[in-house]
């Protein structure tokens, strides 16, 4: 059995901006193995468009309709994991264990729990209270890696 490597939100920010140690580790799983959670579609689909409403000039705003567009099909290209009934009973027993991580987090955390997945982000702080929870940086060189 493979496993799901899940792009958190900061690790995806990254991967969009081209930087190169997320791009090679990300080109060296399959597609079929790679995925974000539709925590992380919210949170950055909300980014976008928060940015678009502020956006000062015609021009500024077609930049953003643009990287929303990117947002988009890149969302149409990876597996997006649910926030299903196993990911909320998953969550409800994280806070009844009292671990204190924001809601979305701990969401994100319940998803990959239940999927059994590796979670990629730089948010190495509030992750590891999350007892069981794989994860790994790769915005780090490998050697240097959680």
């Amino acid at each position: 059995m493979s496993i799901w490597y899940v792009l958190d939100t900061d690790h995806l920010s990254l991967l969009q901006r081209g930087h190169p140690l997320v791009i090679a580790r990300l080109a060296a799983i399959p597609i079929k193995w790679r995925a974000v959670t539709i925590i992380t579609v919210d949170e950055q689909l909300q980014g976008r468009l928060a940015v678009i409403r502020r956006a000062k000039t015609q021009m500024n705003a077609a930049r953003e309709y643009e990287r929303l567009r990117e947002a988009l099909l890149f969302f149409s290209s990876i597996r997006i994991l649910s926030y299903d009934a196993a990911a909320v009973a998953q969550f409800d027993s994280l806070r009844q264990q009292k671990i204190r991580v924001g809601t979305q987090d701990l969401r994100i955390a319940a998803i990959c729990l239940t999927q059994q997945a590796i979670l990629v982000t730089r948010n190495l702080r509030d992750f590891d209270r999350v007892p069981g929870l794989r994860i790994e940086d790769w915005s780090l060189p490998e050697d240097a890696a959680h």
